[in-house]
């Protein structure tokens, strides 16, 4: 079969290049100028007619394979497939790498990626790079001998400091374990909690996908429980106990991913009273609030079944992989023996980095920083999006959006990215046989510059305002 001789104008579509291409394919294969079955222009041929890179058209090329649109044969070439997506845009872009990797980086600024909040710089290099400065001039330091269960104890001390603006009830450095990260905390409270050979865990209907992808590394059946304007269902949890004798629950209390929802505390007490009649142990998620707790958490409520997850990837650096769990009463040393056997603990340069962080009072510092950048973009997305249906809290880094009338949350997603703007459908923090609400995760970006960022918000009010069946062809 011959190629098919096509060669889109992309001059009518605006960012940037793979994007302009993924619509212009959209566009003809929709309207019948690429039928189905035909074999598309090789990459290298399309690259060298539209003057761009491989690497732009190959990436085209696989959001569209990735939608079910096209298919690629070994051997044979790129096809059209089928003449409607078969899969929403955000699902293909979640396993796509950050746009400034690409090849296509050259060429432009990239999409606005508003998926997962990004910090702005506020001094966090500078700072990482003055307490490195200090250490090396200082020396004697060993870091030769693995990390040990006690070696660690005075960044622990420096954590009970640093997490005392949150009511987490009586606890001190030996409740604390250390962890690379939110994600790496989560995995080892199920680890710590999870008995039997197909253990149950429950999860919020709509949750955090880190939650279900640790729940399956360790073989639990996950279990889907209602939320609704308070939270997790204390009724439906009750429910869920009953019918699965499930013995453990991941819950967000203060800033609920995706929702934004805060628990009130009459929930709160509903939500321990369950977990004490069942046995359950709580696995707390506290890695995206920021801001002072408005309430007690189910750590201070129930000491001695939770297990409070945080981290500093959404207050100071996502690249230090750096978190730690507030375990239930005297569960501390157990934790730190599974942390070791599992990672052999926290590498020891970033101990002593996070303590010269800590001790100094550099993490405050930054934090707040990051904190009033983070308050102005919530201020520009409230003053262009906020006559929509948009739920937030002040300290939030991102939003969540309710789609009008005319339109469904996957085309809304997928308009938005031939506008260059990515953001998250429900459907992705959707457990299955889940209910998924028509609305879309808005993550605020701290790293672009406000013009960038006021665009993209802009672009999606354009949107919003012009339902599917009102938008220019």
């Amino acid at each position: 079969m011959a190629d098919t001789i096509w060669q889109p104008d992309l001059s009518r579509f605006d960012g940037p290049k793979y994007l302009a291409l993924t619509r212009a394919l959209r566009e003809a294969v929709r309207t019948g100028g690429l039928e189905k079955g035909a074999r598309l222009p090789p990459v290298r041929d399309l690259a060298w007619r539209l003057g761009m890179t491989p690497g732009t058209v190959a990436r085209a090329y696989q959001i569209m394979t990735q939608e079910g649109l096209l298919e690629a044969a070994v051997g044979r070439g790129t096809f059209v497939a089928a003449t409607h997506p078969k899969f929403g845009a955000s699902q293909a872009l979640i396993l796509e790498a950050p746009a400034s990797s690409r090849d296509d980086a050259a060429e432009g600024s990239g999409p606005a990626d508003l998926r997962s909040p990004k910090l702005p710089e506020v001094g966090q290099n500078e700072a990482i790079s003055a307490i490195y400065r200090r250490l090396a001039e200082q020396g004697g330091f060993d870091y030769l001998g693995y990390p040990g269960l006690k070696r660690d104890r005075d960044l622990r001390a420096a954590l009970v400091g640093w997490l005392s603006d949150r009511d987490l009830g009586a606890f001190g450095a030996d409740d604390i374990v250390l962890t690379q990260g939110g994600q790496n905390a989560i995995g080892l409270a199920l680890q710590c909690c999870l008995k039997g050979a197909r253990p149950h865990v429950i999860l919020e209907e709509l949750a955090y996908p880190g939650f279900r992808h640790a729940a399956r590394l360790n073989r639990a059946e996950i279990v889907p429980v209602a939320i609704d304007g308070g939270g997790l269902s204390a009724e439906a949890l009750d429910e869920a106990c009953r019918r699965t004798g499930a013995r453990i629950v991941c819950v967000t209390t203060e800033a609920q991913n995706p929702t934004t929802v805060r628990m009130p505390m009459e929930r709160r007490a509903e939500i321990v009273a369950v977990a004490r009649h069942h046995d359950l142990q709580i696995i707390e998620d506290d890695c995206y609030s920021v801001g002072a707790a408005s309430a007690p958490l189910l750590r201070a409520l129930a000491p001695e079944r939770t297990w409070h997850v945080t981290s500093i990837s959404k207050s100071l650096a996502a690249g230090l992989r750096f978190g730690c769990i507030v375990c239930p009463t005297g569960q501390g040393e157990p934790a730190r023996l599974a942390a070791q056997h599992s990672y052999f603990g926290i590498a020891r340069p970033i101990v002593d980095l996070m303590m010269g962080l800590f001790t100094s009072g550099e993490a405050d510092r930054l934090r707040d920083r990051a904190q009033a950048v983070f308050a102005r973009r919530l201020e520009m997305t409230l003053n262009i999006l906020g006559t929509f249906d948009i739920a937030w809290q002040m300290g939030l880094a991102f939003v969540w959006l309710k789609m009008p009338s005319g339109w469904r949350a996957s085309t809304f997603v997928r308009e938005a990215e031939t506008e260059g703007v990515l953001v998250r459908s429900a459907d992705e923090y959707a457990l299955i046989d889940s209910h998924s609400p028509n609305a879309v995760r808005i993550a605020l970006d701290g790293a672009s510059p406000e013009a960038d960022f006021t665009r993209a918000l802009e672009a999606m009010a354009r949107l919003l305002r012009n339902p599917p069946g009102d938008l220019p062809v």
